[in-house]
């Protein structure tokens, strides 16, 4: 089968709401739960564990879709956070399983709820962090789940976080030190201790993290990479200080673990390099994961687990088929079918993802992805998919953009560029004041490589990303203007100094890490570099066509940065298309929008690269989309804002 002859896999399909998400099964094994349309948005459902059938929305959100829920620990209500518009003011809400009543728990206006810790003996009762205090830091409260009670812990005024045991008492203050680490203060009877017992530089600040207690409190467990590259795991005896190596890899840091649901001890953990692996250190839970393993194909993970541990809800990604959700049961070692995500998705042309380490040109090895269009023996058009962060990785497995691309015509790559996590300090490291230097290296030696491997036509690519994946396509059109076809520029900063001078409040505790690792606007030296490295200051250099989407309400990276990027364009008579909702912020996350966005990209795309594409029909027009700046890049865009 070639690329022109496989059917084309409608948008809808790969963007649009899923038939079921986000299965869970309550603690005590009597409930099912997961996320669903009701009226075209995602909610919250639920239904008998031995009914499934029987499902019942239990939320109502008709504006924006839910996207994370979880159970009360005792199982008498359901819990999910919402914002309003993507401005990431998160906040808590609860409905009564009995009476279907639902309510606001943290009813505050620009607040946002942060989960400090929950219980298994104390189990109608959670800690949670609010900053309406002080937006900058997060005041500890005890919420009542039942009454909605709020009894505040501990008051905030320096700390990024904390940390509880299972008595819901207070052990750990977190709070960044003036090297862009962190520094970790012990909490006994309430009192925060005036000196740390564990630190971190900035080397290990992104890899160095308390990974919580036992039940008993007698064990703190860490991922910790303090005296070695990657991060392992350990177990830290409270009374005694021992400390006790329990895993570890050479290759990626300990990035997963599963703790007993009543005892909270270690029973396995995983890392990922190109592919994910767990090892399990209770033979039960090997076990268990073995039979899995044998009956499973493509990869698997536990997503939900009742507290007598009988009961897992499993999640498959078979790879080339669309995701399956199980129901587990470890007594009777039956696999019953719960749901499958995407139907509409059997039997659809799916590529399968190819895992690669490529080279940069300094010999860094770049753990990478690709997704070759069906039949591709010759070079073919390719997009370079920048993942965000930058603190953050790209991973295996089904990907809706690879396959969406590859669909259309194109090979689809994404790199681990320095600077990605997952990979140990190192890795990270080498990407300190980088921004725009050999992080950017690594993705040109990564197109490099494909063009010299006959994968990629080298006139014919495309970067695109969103958030630093927005950064590095400007960079790449402003720095590099020659090596990229076009770009598709999603929420993505266009200049760093006034991305660090708009951070949201909330993350002022981490500026100082900011700073060491982009730049130093307070020091001559930092300001000129993060002006260097700023594409707003060389938007002169596009010659390629340019595709950017924003979100009005964007906490992260405000609408200032592609309003100014587009301002100087046009100011220099170089044209843009610029696609603004007013209703989204970091990321589109209502389904009309984001698959209104990707009608545009695809066909801006297939304008520049030559790949195939759905036409944009009524998608924009049935969406929030409005057009600021120009429509010439993508046929047929105006017509359909029409």
């Amino acid at each position: 089968m070639t690329t022109e002859t496989t059917p084309l896999i409608p948008r809808e399909h790969l963007f649009g709401n899923p038939t079921k998400a986000g299965g869970q099964i309550s603690p005590d094994g009597r409930w099912l739960s997961w996320l669903a349309p009701l009226d075209g948005v995602l909610n919250v459902w639920m239904a008998p564990s031995d009914e499934p059938a029987a499902g019942k929305a239990m939320t109502s959100a008709t504006e924006r879709p839910i996207q994370q829920y979880f159970w009360a620990p005792d199982a008498q209500s359901l819990l999910y956070i919402q914002d309003k518009g993507g401005d990431e003011n998160f906040l808590l809400y609860g409905i009564d399983i009995a009476t279907a009543k639902e309510r606001t728990l943290t009813d505050f206006e620009n607040t946002r709820v942060d989960m400090i810790g929950s219980s298994e003996t104390i189990r109608d009762k959670i800690l949670i962090g609010l900053n309406n205090r002080d937006a900058r830091f997060h005041d500890a409260y005890l919420l009542d789940l039942n009454s909605g009670e709020l009894t505040l812990v501990q008051q905030n005024d320096a700390y990024a976080g904390f940390m509880a045991d299972d008595n819901l008492e207070l052990r750990l203050a977190v709070a960044p030190n003036a090297e862009g680490g962190m520094d970790f203060f012990p909490i006994v009877d309430g009192a925060i201790a005036e000196e740390p017992s564990d630190s971190t530089g900035l080397e290990d600040s992104l890899t160095t993290q308390p990974a919580g207690f036992t039940a008993d409190g007698s064990i703190m467990y860490w991922i910790d990479s303090r005296g070695r590259n990657t991060a392992a795991l350990f177990a830290h005896n409270v009374e005694t200080g021992e400390r006790t190596l329990i895993a570890e890899n050479d290759k990626a840091d300990i990035g997963g673990v599963m703790g007993h649901p009543k005892t909270g001890e270690v029973q396995a953990y995983s890392f990922t390099y190109l592919t994910t692996e767990w090892t399990a250190i209770d033979p039960d839970i090997g076990a268990s994961l073995d039979w899995l393993g044998e009956k499973l194909e493509g990869d698997f993970g536990v997503s939900s687990r009742t507290e007598d541990d009988t009961k897992w809800i499993i999640w498959n990604d078979p790879l080339t088929a669309p995701a399956q959700t199980y129901i587990y049961d470890r007594e009777a070692q039956t696999l019953t079918d719960f749901y499958t995500g995407r139907p509409e998705l059997v039997g659809a042309p799916l590529q399968p993802m190819q895992t690669l380490e490529l080279k940069a040109r300094d010999g860094l090895t770049l753990p990478s992805y690709l997704t070759a269009p069906a039949g591709a023996d010759d070079p073919v058009p390719m997009v370079l998919l920048v993942h965000g962060g930058p603190w953050a990785r790209d991973a295996y497995g089904f990907n809706s953009y690879h396959q969406w691309l590859a669909n259309r015509g194109y090979a689809v790559l994404s790199v681990n560029f320095r600077g990605s996590t997952g990979f140990g300090k190192d890795f990270i490291s080498a990407a300190d004041l980088q921004w725009g230097k050999t992080m950017h290296d690594d993705l040109i030696d990564a197109v490099q490589w494909a063009v010299d491997k006959g994968i990629a036509q080298a006139d014919k690519i495309a970067i695109m990303g969103g958030s630093y994946g927005g950064y590095a396509t400007l960079a790449g059109l402003t720095f590099t203007p020659d090596i990229f076809a076009c770009g598709v520029d999603i929420v993505g900063p266009s200049n760093l100094e006034t991305l660090l001078a708009t951070i949201p409040p909330y993350w002022e505790p981490m500026i100082a890490q900011f700073h060491e690792r982009m730049g130093n606007p307070n020091t001559p030296e930092g300001l000129a570099m993060l002006k260097e490295r700023s594409p707003l200051n060389s938007a002169g250099n596009i010659v390629k066509p340019l595709l950017i989407g924003q979100g009005a309400n964007d906490p992260r990276v405000n609408q200032a940065e592609s309003d100014q990027i587009v301002g100087a364009m046009k100011e220099k008579g170089i044209p843009v298309t610029y696609v603004l909702y007013p209703d989204e912020g970091h990321g589109f996350a209502n389904p009309a929008n984001n698959i209104a966005f990707n009608a545009v990209t695809e066909n801006f795309l297939a304008e520049w690269l030559g790949g195939r594409s759905e036409p944009i029909g009524d998608t924009v027009s049935a969406s929030t989309a409005e057009l600021v700046e120009g429509a010439q890049h993508v046929k047929g865009l105006s017509e359909a804002l029409v």
